[in-house]
This record gives C-alpha cells, structure tokens and sequence, in this order.
C-alpha cells in the first residue's frame, strides 16, 4: 500500500501546478470559488461537468478562462436548434481538384470543449455527443476515432428559459460527473467585477501556465490516493439510501424519489472525492470529501416523482435528508 505520508509530499509538490492556474483563473473570475474547485475536480478525475446557472454569472467565461490557463486545444460550441451531428464532430469533404476525400475533423476533436447552451441542440446532435463523452472516440466517416487525452466536456445551460430548448435525456445527465449549480455572487463579489470588467480596453487576461502532460500525470497520481473501506462503504450506503431508502430508516422518502443513483454514481462519488483530497494535498479520502462533493455528483442522478414536485421537494432535499440520516464512519 502506498505510504499516504509519502503520498502527500508528493501531491504538495506535484499539484502546485493547479495553484497557478487557480491563480490566473480567479485574476478574471470574481469569487465562484465552488465553480473552479468543481472543474479542476473534473479534470483531475476525467469526469464531464454541467454548469447551470441563469445568464450573466461567467459560467462560459470561467470555462475559457480554465481552458487558457491549462493550455492544450480549446473550443466552444454555440449550440442551436438547427445544429448538426456533422457540425459536433465533422464531415466527410470531397477535393474536386484531386478527385479524393478527406475527413474533417469536428471541434469535438480537442482537449477541452465548452458546449455552451446545450439543451438547445436536437436529440440527433446529443446522441452524437453522447459517444464522445461516455467512450471518449467518435464515428466518422465508416471509422472510429479516438479523442485526444485528456478530453473534457464542460456544458452550460439556463434552468429559468424553457422555450426552444430539448430536456437533456437522463442517459446523458448521468455522463456528467458532476452537476454546479453557479450562484450570484455577493455584494463585494459584484463591487470588484464592477470594477474589473467595466470597461472597454485593460480587461484582465490568463496566461498559460501548464501543459496537458501535467493533468495526465496529476491523474495518475490522484488514483494512488487511499480510500479505506469503511469510506468507500460509506459510499456506498449513500447511493443504496437513494435507491433503498426505508432500510436506513427514511421510509418518508420512498414516495419522493422515482429512481434512485446507479452504480455509475457510486464511481463518480469515489473519483470526484479522491480528486477533493487532491486539491487539498491530502493522501486519504476522508467522508468530509464525499460530503463536499457528493451534492454535485448526485444532485442530477436523482428522479424525484410528481409527487415531490408537488410538495414542493427537490433532488438537493432528497439527498440532503440522505446524508443527514446515513451514520458516517
């Protein structure tokens, strides 16, 4: 077994890298501290991240200001009804001089990709998507491609405008790791935007500070981080309470939840834990991870009946009652 002693000298040393680039990212970003912490948790554990926020609170700009600090390949997708699979991924192109065809690869074929709005594209395009993020290659022209490494998916969307928008199937919710919900900032939060963003010409930039290299070497030393038994049954009592939840004594939530996380939820929750202890320089995971991050990683794999709905009861209820009630270790 790895010496988490050890281990953690060596995440100190290794991870300073992410410190430079929180610092570049928080030179344009005002606060959201919760946001950055929950994208660099993606990256470390190679999970998609949903951002929902309503418009106006730098969701896409946080995600642009992330992708100029890590360096790699960058693109944003404006995601529209009329989008195409072919715009998502690319086409075949014929030459007309030469006689040949060639591929054209897609701005899905890069290491960061913002898809911004993205229940605003049809069922065809997030089928598409759906590929790339859950086996991280594409089928294009009769063959399949792989996805460079690291690939993240980073989507936006707007809770409060419905109209022109296509729900998000529950397949492809469950792909995303992790679900931010991006609040408004405070008083002296929205002060110092004020006077940063205010303005025409001096805005504040990001330089790069790392290389890809470094994110692939983070992630493989982020799984030698220990997860003891009892946490990781913790883990898992928390995901059979959404499922069971009479059996751990929260009979009232029986009629409130519809269907409970899957296993894929369980995994997310150990992953997206190890990577909090990472950002903390801890060798360990302890359950003040699981409890940190667990909101984001289940808010989204919970589907509450109409009769929640009707009472007025959420997800983020639901599972906040799960983690009140489950004992910890």
């Amino acid at each position: 077994m790895t010496d988490v002693a050890d281990l953690a000298d060596r995440i100190q040393s290794e991870s300073s890298f992410l410190r430079e680039v929180v610092k570049e990212v928080e030179g344009v970003i005002v606060g959201q501290r919760a946001l950055l912490d929950g994208m660099l948790i993606g990256l470390l554990a190679d999970g998609h991240v949903l951002l929902e926020g309503v418009p106006g609170l730098a969701k896409s700009l946080a995600v642009q200001s992330l992708a100029a600090a890590l360096g790699g390949s960058f693109k944003r997708i404006q995601f529209t009804p009329d989008l195409l699979p072919s715009d998502l991924l690319g086409t075949h192109v014929y030459n007309p001089k030469t006689g040949d065809w060639s591929v054209r690869e897609g701005p899905v074929f890069c290491n960061l990709v913002l898809a911004d709005e993205i229940n605003r594209a049809p069922a065809k395009v997030q089928s598409a998507l759906l590929e790339a993020m859950q086996e991280r290659q594409v089928s294009l022209a009769g063959e399949t491609r792989d996805l460079p490494n690291p690939f993240l998916v980073l989507a936006t969307q707007n809770p409060v405008e419905h109209e022109g928008t296509y729900g998000l199937p529950e397949a492809q919710i469950d792909r995303f790791m992790l679900k931010i919900v991006v609040s408004y900032p405070t008083r002296e939060e929205e002060d110092l935007i004020v006077q940063r963003m205010a303005t025409n010409t001096k805005k504040p930039t990001v330089r790069c500070v790392t290389k890809p290299e470094q994110i692939l070497a983070a992630r493989a030393l982020m799984d030698q981080i220990f997860v003891d038994e009892l946490v990781r049954k913790y883990v898992v009592d928390l995901v059979f309470a959404t499922r069971n939840p009479a059996e751990f004594g929260l009979s009232e939530l029986e009629p409130l939840i519809l269907y409970g996380a899957s296993p894929r939820a369980s995994i997310a929750l150990t992953q997206a834990a190890r990577g909090h202890a990472f950002l903390n320089g801890r060798g360990f995971v302890t359950p003040r991870d699981i409890k940190s991050i667990g909101m984001d990683v289940l808010r989204h794999r919970i589907i509450t009946t109409y009769e929640a709905e009707a009472e007025g009861v959420n997800s983020e209820q639901v599972i906040q009652k799960v983690f009140d009630s489950v004992p910890v270790p």
